[in-house]
């Protein structure tokens, strides 16, 4: 992956939504194969939202959630999140850049902030998180465990939705998204179809 491609833009931002929020996209690299002579193997924190959450519950996400007043902007407000659900200090995250925004279908405008993160554990708030999943972006980018399909949504047509299934977990909605303009952004993987990033989530 190189990081460094997300310095270089200007991500888009959404317009007009009725709530603003942010995640955080968390980099862990990780030693290959446990070797740590063998070089870094890049790995994305995920984790899965507790199912008794009135949104999305039991779906994988990353670290996130609707801006504070407090907060004094949206890179505090996914630093303070991934705080709050997986025990990450705001002092231990490398902000690298951000991804486009991305409109949901419950009207929140979700800016994804990248950053690179120690590798250690990390503990689920137990109120929001059933479990943290971290995964190998190799395994993200692996033709075998991606899929995608067209729906028809009630509000914005025809809309293109990315399944990634990797060691067991299936990311997807907003979040596959999110993961799918990542990689875009920092590797060669590009995917087979896409629709207009903000229109849907």
């Amino acid at each position: 992956m190189d990081l460094g491609r997300l310095t270089a833009r200007t991500p888009r931002q959404v317009r007009n939504a009725e709530r603003e929020a942010a995640v955080l996209v968390p980099v862990v690299e990780r030693a290959a194969d446990s070797d740590p002579s063998s070089g870094s193997d890049p790995h994305l924190l995920f984790t899965k939202r507790a199912a008794h959450l009135g949104e999305h519950p039991g779906q994988m996400s990353f670290p996130g959630g609707g801006r504070e007043p407090e907060d004094a902007d949206l890179t505090e407000t996914a630093l303070r999140e991934a705080n709050e659900e997986v025990g990450l200090e705001p002092t231990e995250a490398e902000v690298l850049g951000a991804l486009d925004g991305i409109r949901t279908v419950t009207e929140y405008a979700i800016t994804p902030v990248v950053a690179r993160v120690p590798d250690r554990e990390y503990v689920p708030d137990e109120r929001e998180v059933a479990e943290i999943a971290v995964l190998p972006v190799s395994g993200l980018l692996d033709p075998e465990n991606y899929e995608y399909e067209h729906r028809e949504h009630p509000t914005y047509g025809e809309i293109v939705v990315h399944y990634f299934r990797v060691n067991g977990y299936t990311v997807w909605g907003a979040t596959g998204r999110m993961v799918v303009q990542l990689l875009e952004l920092t590797t060669d993987w590009r995917a087979p179809e896409r629709l207009d990033p903000e229109a849907y989530g």
